[in-house]
């Protein structure tokens, strides 16, 4: 049942309102204040779908109660009620934010429809807002397990926030899975997610591709680029594999962290950069600072929160949900039926010593599949699956 809400000093409007809704339709749970503090006081209290308030008020007008309600609560929308001499400053809480504005005293039907449209907006922005909080199924986490149990429920507690995360773990566990799912369920979901492979990217070249570079910085650098920080700018950077960074960029990152500001290789100008830094590494960050080769002050700038992801042999109850979302995923790929696997094949496939962890589990799966029978059998995994 939608909730309204109606703020107004006049009990005479308030009645008139509350009459023309509650005819209208028995759907609608209306709620009234007396004044813009009274009104702040319930939304405080409670969520209202729409909330209906007059402009010139004791106490605390509606321009205030406007600029309070989104903060509070952005999502709601508010319809402002202006009397002759409020037109002006009606047509300017639109600008502020306000959903539309109906003048004093109030028409039935302009009021109504302004009523409903709000209301169906209202539903949209709910719906737009869970399916951006929505993780891509490219990038679903499986797993009923205690480990990955707590690291979904870490993702929801970190992601609306703006720290930055240090994921650990083996290769193979699906530390980039973890990464998206805190990008897509935080408020920068709509920028950009921006990847950088720290070990792919040979130690000359690091700057370069993080930072960017002019024209001459170096031999081949024929034209300005922009580095991987200005890319993702309103959005989340990810460093994968940051230590194998070299000491030299590991400098400029924590510039960039301490300042929000970078610079291309081969420049002094600083360029504003707003991006949020999430980092992972399946090397131990303390004892690779002990050995000279991570910065401990960098270390403590990316690891505000730490988010271990456990090998898959530490999880093995997960196995067989893993095994039939690949199955999955893999006909769909090959465009054939989904195949089966038997209670024995699962088994077995528990039983063994997961050394490449989630990346090796699908792989093997991914060989049972085209070269197993049209159930993949206990045989069929002694056969194909043999380490």
């Amino acid at each position: 049942m939608p909730k309204i809400l109606i703020i107004e000093d006049e009990a005479a409007i308030r009645r008139v309102l509350v009459k023309i809704l509650s005819e209208e339709s028995d759907t609608y749970e209306v709620s009234e204040a007396e004044d813009g503090l009274a009104g702040i006081d319930l939304i405080k209290k409670d969520d209202f779908d729409l909330v209906l308030c007059d402009i010139k008020m004791p106490k605390m007008d509606g321009v205030e109660v406007l600029e309070a309600l989104k903060k509070l609560k952005p999502e709601t929308p508010i319809v402002m009620i202006s009397g002759h001499g409020d037109l002006d400053t009606a047509v300017n809480t639109m600008r502020l934010g306000a959903f539309d504005y109906i003048s004093k005293p109030p028409d039935l039907n302009r009021l109504l429809n302004t009523v409903r449209i709000a209301l169906d907006r209202k539903e949209l922005v709910v719906e737009n807002t869970r399916l951006k909080k929505k993780v891509s199924k490219n990038y679903e986490m499986i797993g009923e397990s205690e480990g990955i149990v707590q690291i979904k429920d870490m993702i929801e507690k970190v992601a609306p926030t703006e720290a930055r995360v240090l994921i650990t773990g083996p290769n193979g566990t699906g530390k980039e899975l973890v990464a998206h799912w805190l990008h897509q369920k935080s408020e920068r979901s709509k920028g950009p997610m921006i990847e950088v492979n720290c070990a792919a990217i040979p130690g000359e070249l690091i700057e370069s591709e993080l930072f960017g570079h002019v024209k001459g910085a170096f031999t081949s650098a024929n034209k300005d680029r922009a580095g991987k920080f200005e890319a993702a700018n309103g959005g989340t950077i990810f460093l994968d594999e940051v230590g194998d960074m070299s000491l030299s960029a590991q400098a400029k990152v924590l510039r960039a962290l301490q300042e929000n500001k970078v610079q291309r290789v081969g420049s002094d100008k600083d360029i504003k950069v707003d991006v949020r830094v999430v980092t992972a590494t399946n090397k131990d960050l303390k004892k690779e600072i002990e050995e000279g080769n991570f910065r401990e002050d960098l270390y403590h700038r990316l690891a505000v929160i730490l988010i271990k992801v456990p090998p898959l042999n530490e999880r093995r109850q997960d196995i067989p949900l893993l095994i039939d979302y690949f199955s999955q995923k893999i006909a769909e790929e090959h465009g054939t039926a989904k195949k089966g696997f038997s209670a024995k094949a699962i088994k077995l496939l528990q039983e063994y010593d997961w050394t490449g962890n989630i990346r090796e589990l699908r792989n093997v799966v991914e060989r049972l599949i085209i070269l197993g029978g049209s159930e993949v059998s206990e045989q069929d995994v002694k056969l194909f699956a043999s380490k």
